[in-house]
């Protein structure tokens, strides 16, 4: 397994075994000192476990060879992944914003939480923002789309705990109850942002969308400066992963040989491997000079950037 893969697997368990402690430690003293919004905070944990489990299957997935099946390989596997994660989170969200609702609705005697309950949210935000600087620091050092959703949905987590200890803290100085539930019912709201945030922005990779549309000028400014090459056009950026899938149209001498075009379309090919990073393939499309299609309607051109 490579490097990246390596990295992206220890990650998954750092966050597993992280998440699994705080989930049992806030669920259980949740029901102990009477804490709804600490349950809630706790149930959120428990949906990161699963999170991080479908990072590390994804991972697996991700590290296996191009093949007849997916001849550009697997690395598409990580926005699936990370559109999957936003299902798992919204539906935590909505069983909580459930039960609170119903909870609400219901009424019957409530306590004041015990403030043992307060201890567990200050270590938890601690744990949290361990863990979500970690996730973030790997997923950015990596390219992983999923392992930068997770670490956003873990700092999504930190102002939960944050939001959580608030909460207690008034329902214990103030003495009522209900801010608790009403606490729980907010943190509900709050992961189902959270999972639809992320899915929307998987639909960029998954639609072969560009986050940095800067990269067309950097290709169009490293194709130009070669010998040989007019009217670089008809470009196109998509991801893999965490590497780029580049199609450019170039025109050349139209009494140049074959092996002549060749040669340049290779020189252009070399040039966007060695200017840009994480390049996974460069497919480029020999024109002679000065050639005109009319029905060409995608791509980007030099002057649309």
């Amino acid at each position: 397994m490579e490097p990246r893969y390596r990295q992206i697997v220890q990650a998954s368990w750092v966050s597993i075994i992280g998440n699994a402690i705080l989930s049992i430690l806030k669920i259980t003293v949740g029901l102990i000192a009477g804490s709804m919004a600490v349950v809630a905070d706790g149930v959120d944990s428990a949906s990161d476990i699963l999170t991080s489990v479908i990072t590390l299957i994804t991972a697996h997935i991700m590290s296996r060879p191009p093949d007849i099946r997916y001849p550009y390989g697997y690395e598409r596997a990580d926005a699936i992944a990370s559109k999957a994660l936003s299902f798992v989170i919204f539906f935590a969200g909505a069983q909580l914003a459930i039960s609170t609702v119903t909870r609400l609705i219901e009424g019957g005697p409530a306590e004041v939480p015990s403030l043992f309950a307060i201890w567990v949210i200050i270590a938890s935000i601690l744990g949290k923002v361990f863990l979500a600087i970690y996730q973030s620091r790997v997923g950015k050092k990596t390219g992983s789309g999923m392992l930068v959703a997770n670490a956003r949905n873990m700092q999504s987590d930190v102002l939960i705990s944050l939001a959580v200890l608030a909460g207690l803290v008034f329902t214990v100085v103030l003495d009522m109850p209900v801010i608790d539930t009403i606490t729980a019912l907010a943190v509900s709201f709050w992961i189902m942002a959270t999972a639809i945030r992320i899915f929307f922005q998987t639909n960029r990779d998954l639609m072969d969308g560009m986050a940095d549309p800067g990269l067309y000028k950097k290709v169009f400014k490293l194709v130009t400066c070669i010998k040989g090459v007019y009217n670089p056009h008809r470009a196109r950026i998509r991801k893999a992963g965490n590497k780029f899938i580049i199609d450019i149209d170039i025109e050349v001498d139209g009494s140049k040989t074959v092996v002549e075009a060749h040669d340049i379309s290779r020189e252009v090919e070399n040039q966007i491997k060695n200017g840009i990073e994480n390049v996974y393939d460069v497919i480029v499309h020999v024109e002679p000079y000065g050639n005109v299609e009319k029905d060409e309607k995608f791509g980007v051109s030099n002057k649309d950037v």
